[in-house]
């Protein structure tokens, strides 16, 4: 296993276990958040192109569809963090911010979108925390 890809699972997953349960604590708070957020077309486009930076960054130093689950995980989380990006970057601010917020503001939408994130991020720290073979 490459290290960059265990330095990413690492990275991954503990951002999405330790961020995740306080979004879905403070509720009220991120929704209050994502709509200043998806209103402000200038900050939308802040944030956007961080975002891009971020996937490309992931895509470029992790690339790999083959070797396992773990490096496959890994890669599409870069990927998907990347078309989002683009998308916020290309698509009008109005297209997408009426959807989201209806997501956001269902009560039981709201859990099942950070799911899989959350599963994701458990999955991915295990793995990178997991001992090895040889270590």
């Amino acid at each position: 296993m490459l290290s960059r890809t265990i330095y990413m699972s690492r990275l991954i997953g503990l951002y999405c276990i330790l961020v995740l349960p306080s979004l879905a604590i403070h509720k009220q708070a991120t929704v209050d958040l994502g709509a200043t957020l998806l209103h402000n077309p200038a900050l939308m486009l802040i944030v956007s192109i961080f975002t891009v930076i971020g996937g490309l960054a992931m895509v470029l130093a992790h690339n790999r569809w083959s070797g396992g689950a773990q490096n496959v995980v890994v890669t599409l989380v870069g990927w998907l963090v990347l078309i989002k990006g683009m998308m916020f970057v290309l698509l009008p601010p109005a297209a997408d911010t009426e959807i989201i917020l209806s997501w956001f503001r269902d009560p039981v939408l709201f859990y099942v979108c950070l799911t899989p994130s959350f599963l994701i991020g458990v999955y991915l720290t295990y793995e990178g925390f997991r001992p090895r073979a040889g270590s």
